[in-house]
């Protein structure tokens, strides 16, 4: 039977059991702020009876079409931006469902992560097509691999809470594909060639990130299991 009867407190409770025991509560306004957004948006979709799965597979549909969207200029660009948005927005809801509905599980939890590691695959082959060098491309995508390989092991070796919010996250390769493609599809309306090296400026930035933010998770890992 589904439930929808969970007040914020009570979902914000939940999700943290599920997510390393990081609070939302206790989170920046922003953070915050988006997840209340994503209950919010969870809770009616539960009344409606959709089923988390089909939110997650929603999200990694609007994932796969950015690289289709960024090559139909002038404007193909900002709805690849668009999509990133939206599909982010999907990333959410679909663990607001199933936490709202009491459908969360672990099964679900792989497959939400299978999606967010094709989703950013996604986005990086879209900065490929754009013009960023293909090697720098496949490394940001391996980083981004590794760092939530690394808290899948560690988290299997022991390690009870999140380890360390790093400034490799989800929300940062969110936030940097956002910004990368909106200011892309800004130079390439100026100037065609501009947007390949905006992309590849952003792919740098993505590397640079995903390398720092390994770094701490690692120092956190070493402190929770040494």
């Amino acid at each position: 039977m589904v439930s929808t009867r969970l007040n914020w407190d009570e979902y914000a409770t939940t999700w943290a059991r599920l997510h390393g025991g990081f609070d939302p509560r206790l989170a920046t306004p922003v953070v915050s702020g988006w997840l209340r957004m994503a209950y919010a948006v969870g809770t009616v979709l539960a009344r409606l009876r959709v089923k988390p799965t089909a939110v997650t597979v929603f999200g990694l549909l609007l994932c796969l079409a950015v690289p289709l969207s960024v090559t139909r200029p002038p404007y193909g660009i900002f709805l690849g931006a668009s999509l990133v948005v939206l599909s982010a927005v999907a990333d959410s809801v679909d663990g607001a469902v199933a936490v709202t509905t009491g459908q969360a599980s672990r099964l679900g939890y792989v497959y939400d992560s299978l999606a967010d590691r094709l989703g950013e695959a996604a986005w990086l082959a879209a900065f490929w097509l754009i013009g960023a060098p293909g090697p720098l491309v496949v490394a940001g995508g391996v980083l981004c691999w590794l760092h939530e390989y690394v808290r899948a092991r560690a988290a299997a070796a022991g390690m009870r809470e999140i380890g360390a919010v790093t400034v490799g996250e989800r929300p940062t390769r969110v936030s940097v594909a956002l910004v990368g493609f909106l200011v892309a599809g800004a130079g390439a309306i100026i100037q065609p060639d501009l947007a390949a090296g905006i992309v590849t400026l952003v792919a740098v930035v993505w590397v640079l990130l995903s390398i720092f933010g390994l770094v701490q998770l690692l120092a956190a890992v070493r402190a929770a299991l040494g």
